[in-house]
Parts: structure tokens; C-alpha cells; sequence
């Protein structure tokens, strides 16, 4: 009996759990601007691949690109979102200067991500999403390699990122994958060694609309977040020309 009591014991111990995927997850309403519901409409159309976004501070850049994830999420279940940043920083100190693992040095560059997350969603069903680690966040370095395939990547503050860079991430597409290049060229970090500009005059034309990418630019009417910063960014642009 003994016997028998310990052969019980180790197949429980030898049991695979896999963990189940949540896709009930509820996305709270919001309020967007004529431009933006064009946005989410054409993000959402099966023949769009890839969106390069350029806009001015708080035009909802990254929070449109993650309601339209998140969207796209909820009907096809096999989609994960992969949040991507450059290490560029204007910070006296480097990523490479700051204590920890990479996870714990990339963490402050996940708090845009983690904001929208928590603009859009219950705190249980970021919980959910972060476990099952269908929303999941990396460094511009650790992308290269194997194709993305099933993967809705949103690739924020584009600007700071090199031609190069922006080359490395755009040519991982695979199949059934939708990517969301967000960059704002007033507040680029690098200067002239940004890419994002270029490659945005680049596939800003129609036959890039014909393989289904798409070049959107969002304005100081498109701005939620206060209306104060529609009169910084308009008395920006006059003082740049």
C-alpha cells in the first residue's frame, strides 16, 4: 500500500499545467476623434500589416495602437503584443549603468505600456494578460532573430531609433502579424540618426498601401490629454518654422 500511496505522489508531481489563456477580457470605452476611429477601423482590417504613425505629444499615438492590440487580441486568441523600446535615453546614465537583471533595467521603459494597459483594462485582466505573457515587452537589441509570426508589435518612440533599427524590426514580420511604429519627430533624442523619418517617407506611398502598410500622422486636434498641451504643441511648430 505504501508503494502504490508513492507512485500516486509522483505522477502529480510530474503533471504538466499548462496555463489557460484569458480572451474574455473586457476594453473600456473611450471617446476618440474622427482620425482616431479611422485609425482603429483600417488597424483592424485583415489586410493591414503595417502602420507607420507619426504625431505630435499626447496625439494618442501608443494608446490607439493598443487599443487596436488589444482588439485584435480579443478576436483572434493565438495574437500576443510585444511592446518594444530603444535604449536611447538623454539621462546622465546609460541602461547599461543601472542596477539589475535586463528585465529590471527595461522595466522603466515599459511605464508607457503599463499606463495604457491601465487607461483600457481592469487591473485583473492586465494580471491575466502579463502572466500568461501575452503582453510582453522588449528592448530594439533582443529583436533579432527568428520571424514574428502571430504578433501584434508596437514600437514606441520610434524616433530614437537608428534607420537601422527601425530596418532590423521591420524585416522580422511573419505571417499573421501586425506592427505599429509610433514616433514623434519633435522629440527625438538622437537627432539626425534617426531612422524613423526616413523609413516613414519610404512606404508613404500607395503601392506600400497595396501590401498593406499604411503611413498615419496624428495632429494637435487629435490631442486627449489636456488642452493646454494643444497650445504648447501649435506655439511649438510656429517657433520651429
Amino acid at each position: 500500500m505504501p508503494r502504490k500511496k508513492n507512485s500516486k505522489n509522483t505522477s502529480k508531481e510530474e503533471e504538466i499545467v499548462i496555463p489557460q489563456i484569458k480572451s474574455d477580457f473586457k476594453i473600456k470605452k473611450f471617446d476618440l476623434t474622427d482620425k482616431q476611429k479611422n485609425f482603429l477601423k483600417l488597424s483592424l482590417n485583415n489586410k493591414t500589416n503595417i502602420f507607420f504613425i507619426s504625431g505630435v505629444a499626447g496625439s494618442a499615438k501608443t494608446f490607439i495602437s493598443v487599443l487596436s492590440a488589444l482588439e485584435l487580441m480579443k478576436v483572434h486568441e493565438e495574437l500576443e503584443l510585444v511592446y518594444i523600446r530603444s535604449l536611447a535615453e538623454s539621462a546622465d546614465k546609460s541602461i547599461g549603468a543601472l542596477p539589475g537583471s535586463i528585465d529590471e533595467k527595461f522595466d522603466p521603459f515599459l511605464l508607457p505600456l503599463k499606463e495604457k494597459l491601465e487607461e483600457l483594462l481592469s487591473p485583473d485582466d492586465i494580471k491575466e494578460l502579463l502572466k500568461s505573457q501575452r503582453v510582453t515587452g522588449i528592448p530594439v537589441n533582443f529583436f533579432r532573430g527568428a520571424s514574428q509570426n502571430k504578433k501584434v508589435v508596437i514600437v514606441d518612440e520610434a524616433q530614437n531609433m537608428t534607420f537601422n533599427e527601425c530596418q532590423t524590426i521591420i524585416t522580422r514580420i511573419g505571417k499573421h502579424s501586425k506592427f505599429f511604429f509610433c514616433g514623434d519627430p519633435m522629440q527625438s533624442d538622437i537627432g539626425s540618426k534617426s531612422g524613423f523619418e526616413k523609413m516613414y517617407n519610404i512606404f508613404d506611398s500607395e503601392d506600400a498601401q497595396e501590401w498593406g502598410i499604411h503611413c498615419f500622422e496624428f495632429n494637435e486636434e487629435d490631442i486627449k490629454r489636456s488642452e493646454i498641451l494643444k497650445f504648447i504643441i501649435k506655439s511649438l511648430k510656429s517657433h520651429k518654422k
